[in-house]
């Protein structure tokens, strides 16, 4: 139970020492992450739609 208690500690020692991230950090991660992710979703909106054009062509031209 000692070595435990010890863990603790010792976790709450470390924990400490992080350098946390302030709200405004946190918040600019965060809509950069969001941005990106729809940025990302139209290319690929964009590619499918444009695959699928690709292939209905030649799907109607017997190519």
């Amino acid at each position: 139970m000692q070595k435990f208690i010890q863990y603790l500690k010792d976790v709450r020692s470390e924990l400490a020492k992080v350098s946390w991230p302030t709200k405004n950090e946190v918040t600019g991660a965060t809509m950069l992450v969001v941005v990106l992710s729809i940025v990302v979703s139209l290319f690929v909106y964009a590619c499918d739609k444009l695959l699928l054009f690709v292939v209905g062509l030649f799907l109607k031209t017997g190519l």
